[in-house]
């Protein structure tokens, strides 16, 4: 719903309009707190596919990351072309940086499966803390880690063509 039409419809029903534009700004401030202001001040916010705020950046921020996680991200456009491709279990390849903030941590995923059935229970789920995630050319993750426990960033998704360089910037739970 756009600006426009919240604030119509708060001229003809007022009391539901406060409450619904109170939790929708829940949202859009969880979605900000993924990245620094500088970037997420001025970027879009979605939520379940609704635009809550049009940005001006290029950088999409939602509230989170998988259904129900409470784990809020900022991505610029090439991280919102692999969402996409993820999402639609399509054919990805990075042919350049995209640049992914999770400030806030995530909820814990499946370090090699992006599809797994339960991540909470993968045998190789990773609960991260505060970390960036960078897209690159698949070449370039070469002799990179795939172990979340080796110290320093690591691939996250490495034999599919999601994978990524996780980079941690803060201490895990």
């Amino acid at each position: 719903m756009s600006t426009a039409t919240r604030l119509a419809a708060c001229a003809v029903i007022p009391f539901v309009c406060s409450a619904v534009w109170a939790d929708d700004q829940a949202l859009i401030d969880q979605a900000r707190s993924a990245a620094p202001s500088m970037v997420s001040d001025a970027a879009t916010v979605m939520y379940q596919g609704k635009v809550l705020a049009e940005g001006s950046n290029g950088w999409v921020c939602m509230p989170e990351t998988l259904p129900g996680d409470n784990a809020p991200i900022c991505n610029d456009a090439v991280w919102m072309a692999v969402f996409g491709a993820l999402m639609s279990k399509a054919p990805y390849e990075a042919d350049k940086l995209g640049i992914s903030y999770m400030l806030a941590g995530d909820g814990g995923v499946s370090n090699s499966d992006p599809y797994h059935a339960d991540h909470a229970h993968a045998p190789d789920m990773i609960k991260e803390g505060p970390h960036l995630m960078l897209i690159v050319p698949k070449a370039l993750l070469q002799g990179v880690t795939d172990d979340p426990h080796a110290g320093g960033p690591y691939v996250m998704w490495g034999d599919t063509p999601y994978a990524h360089l996780m980079v941690p910037v803060g201490e895990r739970e």
